[in-house]
């Protein structure tokens, strides 16, 4: 399984990065032409003291002057090319993956991650991307080419050559002792990093509540202490990078300065030139200089390395494309068999053994204590929550043979907590469709009784709502959103706690629409706790316990005893369901 496992993440990544193996090697290549142009100053040097000063040829040294800066022009223009490629490489990446990743981490709190690092692992893309940009990448292409300066180095005189590999080999322990000591402090940086987000995230979003009770204060406390705790991992992790990057250039310098040293006491003993004692010091920096790069910048490498892990974790989730037959449209029944559905943040089971069955023209109000699974049980019917075992069906086949495209066209859903895009009116009844029709929106806007509302406000159906909906009431969310609900007239409608926020005008035209889904032959499914909810329902379902302890016709379940269902203690008590 673990390798199946293994070769559809090796798959998914080999999908989505098509042709990048290619252009890396070419950009290798580049790199490696860099390199051997970077040698231009050290022969340039060489052939200055060893010829043109010796010879006194001023056409000698006009004509090494105007080859060095032509290979120097050449060797800048691969280097701003080599950037260029990999600066598009990194576009061409984020335009790859970033989609994908991002459907992926939309579903994320479905299956129980927090939104905060729902958020952090949607910035993966953004991370190798800029790393794709920085100086990061051309350290890592530099490094192959440290042999070709110290055989250079080397062929100068060998004491100068194993000086430079001594001085790469203490600079390659620095680079491991880098990696070492930053890995483990790093994973711990981004953990606590996801933590800070995740509070700032809970705050932000209960922002009335803590200025209305005054415990702003004590939330901010409450950051404090995490924060304090990610600046701590932070500037451990930092410090060490910055220690070794330190010593590096020292060692770096001390280097250069030894292999003067050497040169100028081979040269004494007449074994070198004058010349290839400066050419040797400009090589050995050269040798050095990715090294040096690539420990300034290893957090950024690091930084990219645990993003693109846990980016391919996520894309493991992408499920493999498969070419579905389209289903027709269901308009017959919907079937739950033996549902279990669990919590997917904790894994704890809430609903167990569910089965029932609706008709096209039936609607179902499911009531019953708080915390005893009716939420749950909406999540399970519109495919948001996944199940432990059983299945629903529309019409015989199981929800999920549906792409999420097409099975958004027969289900309209109106959760507890209403959400709305930043968008206009039009744009949230319509599901941000690209090319909506007017008379579809002002016909679901009708059905949810919510137009008259609409019209009346400053721009009509182009309000802009911003974040959240804030710019509407409560009220007004509401009934927006069981307009976006009714839209293109889907055959399933799940609707939890719809009457929540609503005056007696908007239980009325809530009833209304209920009606009307009954009457072109959809379902639908209301979870309540208030009975003017009920009005327009046949049939009733209890849920106790995670059980569903009775289903039937509402005449049978409820209306017989309609002071026993209003006491607070039956299941239709007020209150929030799970």
């Amino acid at each position: 399984m673990a390798r199946n496992s293994a070769r559809r993440v090796q798959s998914n990544i080999s999908q989505l990065l098509t042709g990048f193996r290619g252009m890396l090697i070419f950009v290798f290549s580049i790199s490696g032409v860099v390199n051997i142009l970077a040698l231009t100053g050290a022969f340039y040097m060489l052939q200055i003291y060893d010829r043109a000063l010796t010879s006194g040829s001023i056409p000698t040294l006009i004509a090494l002057s105007v080859l060095a800066i032509v290979l120097y022009m050449f060797q800048g223009i691969l280097d701003v090319i080599r950037t260029q490629i990999l600066v598009r490489l990194g576009a061409k990446l984020d335009h790859k993956l970033s989609p994908a990743a991002y459907k992926i981490t939309i579903d994320m709190p479905r299956y129980g991650f927090s939104s905060a690092e729902s958020i952090e692992r949607s910035r993966d893309v953004d991370t190798l991307r800029s790393f794709m940009g920085g100086q990061g990448p051309l350290a890592l292409f530099d490094l192959p080419w440290m042999p070709l300066y110290i055989t250079f180095i080397y062929f100068l005189h060998p004491l100068l050559g194993a000086l430079t590999l001594l001085g790469a080999m203490v600079m390659a322990v620095l680079t491991l002792l880098t990696e070492l000591l930053t890995k483990k402090k790093g994973n711990s940086t981004q953990q606590a990093s996801i933590e800070r987000a995740a509070l700032v995230d809970s705050h932000t979003r209960n922002a009335d509540v803590l200025k209305a009770m005054g415990f702003a204060g004590r939330a901010v406390k409450s950051f404090e202490a995490v924060n304090a705790k990610h600046l701590e991992l932070h500037t451990s992790t930092t410090d060490i990078g910055g220690t070794l990057s330190g010593i590096a250039k020292v060692l770096r310098m001390i280097l250069q300065s030894s292999i003067l040293g050497l040169g100028a006491y081979l040269t004494i003993k007449g074994q070198l030139s004058p010349g290839a004692i400066i050419a040797a010091s400009i090589i050995a920096a050269r040798a050095l200089a990715p090294i040096d790069m690539a420990i300034a910048q290893w957090k950024n490498i690091a930084s990219a390395r645990r993003s693109y892990s846990r980016l391919k974790e996520t894309l493991s989730a992408r499920p493999e494309e498969e070419i579905q037959i389209k289903l027709p449209k269901p308009e017959q029944v919907i079937k739950l068999e033996n549902v279990a559905v669990a919590a997917p943040s904790t894994g704890t089971v809430i609903l167990s053994d569910i089965s029932f069955e609706l008709k096209a023209g039936q609607a179902l109000g499911l009531i019953g204590p708080s915390g005893g699974g009716k939420s749950t049980l909406a999540k399970a019917i519109t495919n948001v929550w996944p199940l432990v075992r059983g299945c629903v069906r529309l019409d015989g086949a199981e929800i999920n043979q549906w792409t999420d495209e097409d099975r958004g066209q027969y289900v309209g859903y109106l959760p507890q907590d209403v959400g709305l895009l930043d968008g206009t009116v039009a744009q949230n009844i319509c599901r941000f469709d690209p090319e909506p029709e007017g008379a579809e929106i002002i016909e679901a806007a009708k059905a949810a009784g919510v137009h008259e509302l609409i019209v009346r406000l400053s721009e009509g159906y182009q309000t802009v709502m911003g974040p959240d909906g804030t710019s509407l009431s409560a009220g007004q969310r509401q009934r927006v959103a069981l307009a976006r609900a009714l839209y293109r007239n889907p055959f399933l409608v799940v609707l939890d706690e719809p009457n929540s926020n609503l005056d007696s005008e908007g239980e009325l035209a809530l009833t209304t629409a209920i009606e009307g889904i009954r009457q072109r032959g959809g379902i639908a499914v209301i979870i309540a706790h208030r009975p003017s909810a009920l009005k327009a329902v046949d049939m009733i379902g209890i849920i106790q316990n995670g059980h569903l302890v009775q289903f039937g016709p509402k005449s049978e379940i409820i209306e017989p005893k309609p002071k026993q269902a209003m006491n607070a203690n039956t299941p239709i008590a007020a209150g929030k369901s799970r």
